[in-house]
């Protein structure tokens, strides 16, 4: 990519953030990469695009976690190591969110994106359960589905939390918490 369409879109990712895909028009985009609109039409035709490849280029990495990379030999220490991950990546602003919701409206394929990531993500939660409970390290009764939505839901939850008191530091002390006494509970 050139430096050019780099500057448009790093400027565009902050006018989004700042003001959400709808009230952000291509005038705002013209005038704060001081650009002519004619230079800024040269690489996109609409706001639209402007927006898909901001999305593409600054979210879509940041929403992909390779989870299949991460310890699978124990429940513990993976989810120990999904903390971690989330902790490096510091993606918690309130704005972040509103812009992940800004997309899942309107960016079809990102919305696909994120459905099959979940389901890769459950699955692959519901295989280090089952390869636990297959050593012993896991006791419960409750399905390795049902253990799977448990962290799941509870990581959901707290990410939500985190939105509404634009609080992400604090929530990721709370879920380490809450997935230490499931995991305690579980064993």
């Amino acid at each position: 990519m050139n430096d050019s369409k780099e500057h448009i879109l790093l400027c565009s990712l902050r006018l989004f953030m700042q003001k959400g895909f709808k009230e952000v028009t291509m005038k705002e985009i013209v005038d704060e990469t001081g650009f002519s609109k004619g230079a800024l039409y040269h690489y996109f035709v609409s706001k639209e695009q402007v927006f898909a490849e901001v999305i593409a280029h600054f979210l879509a990495d940041e929403m992909t976690t390779d989870y299949s990379a991460f310890p699978q030999d124990s429940l513990q220490s993976f989810y120990q190591a999904i903390l971690e991950d989330a902790e490096k990546r510091k993606t918690g602003s309130i704005n972040y969110y509103y812009l992940i919701f800004d997309a899942m409206r309107i960016l079809p394929d990102f919305n696909e994106q994120l459905i099959r990531q979940r389901k890769d993500e459950l699955k692959l939660w519901k295989k280090v359960i089952a390869a636990a409970r297959k050593k012993g390290e896991i006791r419960s009764s409750l399905s390795d589905d049902q253990v799977a939505r448990l962290f799941l839901y509870t990581g959901d939850g707290l990410g939500l939390q985190s939105i509404l008191l634009d609080n992400t530091s604090k929530a990721r002390l709370e879920l380490q918490q809450l997935w230490d006494g499931l995991y305690s509970m579980l064993v």
